[in-house]
């Protein structure tokens, strides 16, 4: 699949949900497009997969089954059994989305093409195929931010069919290419649109995308030295993309499983959309919709990768029952009610594997703010010793917030234990001033990721510190004490400014004299 049509089908896409959503704000109008997108997809996905299992020498495809052939249920029922447990789930012919995309086009006369009653069943009757089924989990839901009823569609529920079955008609002249086995075209897709709602949604857009670059980073320092991760975990996942993200750095062969925990209902529908958009089978990921601090899913599961983008200085709860919790409880202090930063440290700690590597990106307060924070900040290095490297970032990368950030990258069974690597990235030269936001390029990226890797030290770029150095500094992290960027200015010569500045009062003394002598001339008063 070339790039260039990637970027046609992204681009029709965007075109799509940025032309018809009308007046409703494209925050608004995401996740009707996403919903529909994802909708065509399993659509296409089991047409292909029921006509190629199944009917490729019965002589007719599964659109084509008449619901008034005598053996139509039987068949039907048959198909299902098999569809579920490969699919998850399942459709009828009549519900395929392109029969609705027609039916709420169709201008017949006497013929109706309201579809929104149909939609709702046929989305709900997605869910209930799942019932009782070991995929049920990953469906139940699904569907439910899809409100076919909001008058943010319309004031009229003629008006409301009018622009779903637009959008319908729109996305149903597209070729999702799901034939295609060389490529993750809609999956790509899929992503770029949540990358663009993103862009434009301000300070929310944090809680359900993490930008690509920083996705990028995460993904290469986690996986760096591994060929293989069996697991690999996100406690605040938003959207999935730095799961999935982790999976393109390793050998498509070498598919981990997913875990996540997202707290906000619509991210967490997103996510397991983008985990089944992406070809990921429903056994292989696990994302659960809870707090994450507060009722944890996964209590039970080590993890060989954890990568996380926490929210960032998050309220919490930190009560006293929290100090008898497995998590937090041998630190013998909690985090700060105002700053859950640490929480999450400590929570990801609790499930990172001891042959695991964790990268979390946090503010850079973590790095020496004291009190609780030190404490907790001085056990994981001076008692345990999991800390592997400190990585700043350079400042407004993030959507909706210019704050600097960090990466912490921890692992239990260290190769260097005698030692953490420092590097500041957030010099001029390390990444592409935007207009609002700064980015990181594929060089910026790679330069950090091979520092990590090769552990180098590089003048006014990264610095290894021995323990002993960082508890010199009382287990302050901030960058500056390791890393010194300092520039020098040029020296001054003293004598030659003394020079410069003789000749100055020369040449006052001369152009007085002058202006003396015109005054002289014209018989007036000089002005000293």
């Amino acid at each position: 699949m070339s790039e260039e049509q990637k970027k046609i089908l992204q681009q029709k896409l965007w075109d799509i949900a940025n032309t018809l959503r009308g007046k409703m704000t494209a925050d608004d109008f995401r996740d009707y497009i996403l919903g529909f997108i994802f909708y065509k997809y399993l659509s296409e996905k089991i047409e292909i997969f029921i006509n190629n299992k199944y009917l490729d020498e019965e002589g007719y495809e599964f659109r084509d089954m008449d619901i008034s052939d005598e053996d139509y249920e039987e068949n039907l029922q048959y198909l299902k059994d098999g569809t579920v447990e490969e699919l998850g789930y399942f459709l009828e012919p009549n519900e395929l989305f392109s029969n609705i995309a027609k039916k709420g086009n169709n201008q017949v006369e006497g013929e109706s093409n309201f579809i929104l009653d149909d939609l709702s069943t046929i989305l709900k009757n997605i869910e209930i195929s799942t019932m009782g089924t070991d995929s049920q989990d990953d469906y139940e839901g699904l569907f439910e931010e899809l409100d076919l009823s909001s008058s943010k569609l319309g004031r009229s529920e003629n008006a409301k069919n009018e622009l779903i079955s637009k959008v319908l008609a729109h996305l149903d002249e597209i070729d999702f290419r799901l034939q295609d086995t060389h490529g993750d075209l809609l999956g790509d897709a899929y992503e770029y649109l949540i990358s663009k709602f993103a862009s434009g949604a301000g300070k929310s857009a944090g809680e359900f995308y993490t930008p690509q670059m920083v996705s990028s980073l995460l993904a290469k320092l986690v996986t760096t030295k591994r060929k293989e991760i069996s697991t690999v975990y996100d406690p605040t996942c938003g959207s999935g993309s730095l799961l999935l993200r982790v999976a393109k750095e390793l050998p498509k062969d070498k598919h981990p499983k997913f875990y996540g925990q997202e707290l906000t209902r619509t991210t967490y529908n997103l996510a397991r959309m983008n985990m089944i958009l992406h070809g990921v089978h429903y056994n292989d990921f696990d994302i659960k919709n809870e707090d994450t601090l507060e009722r944890p899913q996964h209590m039970d599961d080590q993890f060989e990768a954890i990568v996380a983008n926490p929210p960032f200085s998050a309220h919490w709860n930190p009560s006293p029952i929290h100090e008898n919790n497995d998590r937090f409880s041998q630190y013998g202090k909690l985090a700060p009610k105002t700053k859950a930063d640490f929480a999450f440290v400590q929570h990801m700690i609790y499930h990172l594997a001891e042959n695991g590597t964790m990268t979390v990106v946090l503010p850079h307060g973590v790095l020496f703010r004291g009190a609780a924070e030190g404490h907790i900040r001085k056990y994981l290095i001076e008692q345990k010793n999991y800390l592997d490297a400190v990585i700043g970032l350079p400042a407004n990368i993030f959507f909706g917030t210019s704050i600097p950030t960090c990466i912490l990258i921890f692992k239990k069974c260290r190769e260097n234990p005698n030692d953490i690597l420092f590097i500041d990235a957030s010099g001029e030269d390390n990444y592409e001033k935007g207009k609002n936001q700064n980015n990181l390029r594929n060089q910026d990226i790679e330069k950090i990721a091979q520092t990590y890797k090769n552990r180098n030290t590089e003048d006014k770029y990264s610095y290894k510190a021995t323990l002993d150095e960082v508890k010199e500094n009382d287990y302050n992290l901030n960058i500056p004490r390791y890393v010194d960027t300092f520039e020098e200015e040029e020296p001054i010569n003293i004598d030659e400014v003394a020079d410069e500045l003789k000749a100055i009062d020369k040449e006052m003394v001369d152009v007085d004299k002058e202006i003396e002598a015109f005054c002289t001339e014209l018989n007036i008063k000089a002005p000293f």
